[in-house]
């Protein structure tokens, strides 16, 4: 199970999670942990924190971060979806969905390429593959982008999963 933020504008109008150039950078990403695009999106189940498109920034360099009330707003519904898939593995991309996991203050550097087992679940966080995003652009944080794939890819495997 993927968690992301929330849908973005092509995703709001193609009803399809990751759709544009975040999601093709998420999939360059996973495919170097041995996932494939195509088996991802047919059987695996991608949701967001919130679940409606917030908005462009005022900055407009990008998507608005959802408000704390929108989240709380759609927080039951996605207990809900959690519940009911029970997924083994749960990839947190970026702050807002890495923040349902971690405590408040985490710093990215120390939870990507990191797991944790929540309950049964797993959880391996990654950063959000936006282009507005810089964090995933430093030497350092490549290389932990890389770790957490290694990580991503071990757990499928341990799982099963493909």
């Amino acid at each position: 199970m993927i968690i992301g933020q929330a849908p973005g504008i092509t995703e709001k109008e193609a009803g399809r999670p990751f759709n544009a150039g975040s999601g093709s950078r998420l999939f360059r990403w996973l495919a170097e942990s041995g996932v494939d695009e195509s088996w991802f999106r047919s059987t695996q189940y991608m949701t967001s924190v919130t679940k409606c498109y917030p908005g462009r920034s005022r900055s407009g360099g990008g998507d608005r971060v959802p408000s704390r009330r929108e989240q709380q707003l759609c927080r039951p519904y996605l207990e809900a979806e959690i519940a009911l898939i029970n997924p083994a593995l749960i990839i947190p991309v970026g702050r807002l969905a890495i923040s349902l996991f971690y405590s408040p203050g985490f710093a990215l550097e120390e939870v990507i390429g990191s797991e944790k087992q929540v309950g049964d679940t797993w959880v391996a966080p990654l950063p959000h593959p936006s282009g507005a995003s810089r964090w995933h652009q430093s030497e350092d944080n490549r290389r932990r982008v890389q770790q957490a794939l290694a990580v991503i890819g071990a757990r499928l495997k341990r799982l099963e999963l493909f």
